[in-house]
């Protein structure tokens, strides 16, 4: 089964690839965040290759799921593994097609298509839910996870299931969250120390948090969408990124910002979201069915994510990339006040970061 579905879904990103070669010709088209896109639905429904995990499970009610990285990521193999489990739990009522590498449009279009109901599922950045609920910025603060297993606890626990639910009114639900690692900085240079990040003009995601963020390590944050960055990195608008070591190695960032310093700053979730109209026409042992599926998708997204980064650490030689270890101390410092005003916004972002180190 596994090997079946690597071999359709290389094949699917074969012809994805094949496509978007013909419309650029800059090696970081792929995008991790939310980027501009002129892709409409209807085009992307009739032209885009979706691929619903198992031929062989294809529901009766298939959710179209927005994503904008490819099929290899390990985002994208849980969804594959998660359409399956959710045709035999709901015995054979609904299955997942995963639109890839931004068939559906960016981020943030494929978050208003959810919305709107124009489409069923997204997987999208927890910065860009951040924009229609302030409430989750305390899940993407610098630091407020020990480590990735840290972070993978505090998901699982049910701590923010009532923060999930909150979206209803915005017209989506969260099913559950993601995250491929710890996001590091990364540039022409080693940024192991505040002084060395000093002036640094660092590519953060498009949010007034992560600039702020950045600005308090001790660099200067440039919000930039994620298509434009190797080619600002190549020509000097900007120094470097941070991003974590999937999205480093797949969009080739290393070419052009070979040093690779491990701050560890932040291990900011993705999100599995659904249409609140879509979850309400649901059955409640169906809803209970799709539920448990996602939550059972969690720990076979992070084996994936962390079989991946072994693999491109592993690789740094190879593909001529240096890691530099980092004392975090002193960065942890500089945000300690960042941190403490994120958590202190509201009872709910208190209560949550309470929650959450009790956990770590």
């Amino acid at each position: 089964m596994i090997l079946k579905k690597l071999l359709a879904a290389l094949m699917a990103t074969a012809m994805v690839v094949g496509m978007t070669a013909c419309s650029s010709s800059d090696s970081s088209t792929t995008t991790t965040e939310s980027t501009t896109t002129t892709t409409t639905t209807e085009a992307a429904t009739t032209e885009a290759h979706d691929y619903a995990a198992d031929e062989d499970k294809t529901g009766e009610t298939v959710f179209k799921l927005s994503f904008n990285q490819t099929l290899e990521n390990p985002e994208a193999m849980a969804m594959l593994d998660m359409s399956d489990d959710l045709y035999v739990a709901t015995e054979g009522r609904y299955s997942i097609e995963v639109y890839p590498s931004e068939q559906l449009g960016a981020q943030q279009q494929s978050m208003e298509l959810v919305q709107s109901g124009a489409i069923e599922m997204a997987i999208v950045a927890n910065s860009i839910i951040e924009t229609v609920n302030s409430e989750f910025a305390i899940i993407g603060t610098p630091y407020v996870y020990d480590n990735i297993e840290h972070q993978e606890v505090v998901f699982n626990s049910g701590v923010l299931d009532d923060l999930f639910a909150s979206t209803a009114a915005n017209g989506f639900q969260v099913l559950s969250a993601y995250s491929l690692g710890a996001r590091n900085l990364y540039g022409t240079s080693p940024m192991t120390t505040t002084e060395e990040l000093s002036g640094q003009k660092i590519r953060v995601m498009q949010s007034d948090t992560m600039v702020q963020m950045l600005n308090e390590m001790g660099g200067v944050g440039v919000a930039m969408g994620q298509g434009d960055v190797y080619s600002a990195i190549q020509n000097g608008t900007l120094d470097g990124g941070e991003n974590n070591i999937i999205t480093y190695v797949d969009l080739l960032q290393y070419e052009v910002a070979p040093c690779y310093s491990e701050s560890n700053h932040l291990l900011i979730p993705d999100e599995l979201i659904i249409n609140s109209t879509v979850l309400a026409s649901m059955s409640e042992a169906d809803q209970a069915a799709l539920m448990q599926c996602a939550k059972d998708s969690m720990p076979v997204m992070f084996d994936y994510a962390e079989d991946l980064r072994a693999e491109y650490y592993a690789m740094a030689d190879e593909l001529g990339f240096t890691i530099y270890e980092v004392d975090i101390t002193p960065f942890q410092e500089n945000l300690a006040d960042f941190i403490a005003e994120v958590a202190g916004r509201s009872e709910q972002s208190q209560a949550i970061y309470d929650a959450i180190r009790e956990l770590a």
